[in-house]
């Protein structure tokens, strides 16, 4: 296997979580600049954005404090491969705060989260939105991101709806019983739609959209 630059930065951060720390206190343990493992280092600035790699006296820190080998990082680094890719979560609140964000306008610090990104299987694929039912949250032209291995469809949840008459369209979910599901729209021009689960070929929740 070769080492990526993302898996490389994977493991580190797999690193940080075995540790119980985040990745700036993983640097700190390790007697580094508490900056040195922060998303925002790993790329350069401006439009080039070229990736910059950790350091080999870094790595050999961490590995140290973390009694690891090298072959131990290469099996998490391969182990990145697999994991759902993530970027930073930061509240609307706390981006409004200094800290939270660097000169280039990345996130810093440790004041964020991560948010899993959904790993490709045959279950998830996206969706063009055509209409204004659903308008103006999801428009015409968007795309939808859908899981149908998803079955913990509750009232309130944005899905996706295909009908055994090859009808598909995107809706809110107002009721779901055994017998049927009630369908309505962000658009208050149009009706709610009542539907026979016997008539559902599928249903699925709406996990991203791109707009």
């Amino acid at each position: 296997m070769s080492l990526t630059h993302a898996n490389v930065w994977a493991a580190l951060d797999a690193i940080a979580g075995r540790e119980g720390l985040s990745v700036s206190g993983l640097a700190r343990r390790a007697g580094l600049d508490a900056t040195s493992f922060n998303v925002s280092k790993r790329f350069g600035p401006g439009e080039a954005r070229r990736p910059r790699w950790p350091s080999t006296e870094s790595l050999t820190r961490v590995l140290e404090i973390a009694g690891l080998s090298l072959a131990d990082f290469a099996a998490l680094a391969e182990d990145g491969d697999r994991r759902a890719p993530t970027i930073p979560l930061i509240g609307l609140a706390q981006a409004g705060a200094d800290g939270f964000f660097d000169d280039s306008g990345l996130p810093t610090g440790e004041g964020w989260d991560q948010t899993d990104l959904p790993l490709p299987h045959p279950g998830l694929f996206s969706l063009e939105i055509s209409g204004d039912s659903m308008a103006p949250l999801y428009r015409q032209g968007d795309r939808v991101l859908v899981d149908r291995d998803r079955t913990d469809v509750r009232k309130g949840d944005r899905v996706v709806v295909r009908t055994t008459t090859g009808e598909t369209m995107a809706k809110e979910v107002a009721s779901l019983t055994a017998r049927s599901v009630t369908l309505v729209s962000v658009n208050p021009a149009y009706e709610p739609r009542v539907i026979a689960r016997k008539d559902v070929d599928w249903i699925a929740r709406i996990l991203w959209v791109s707009q």
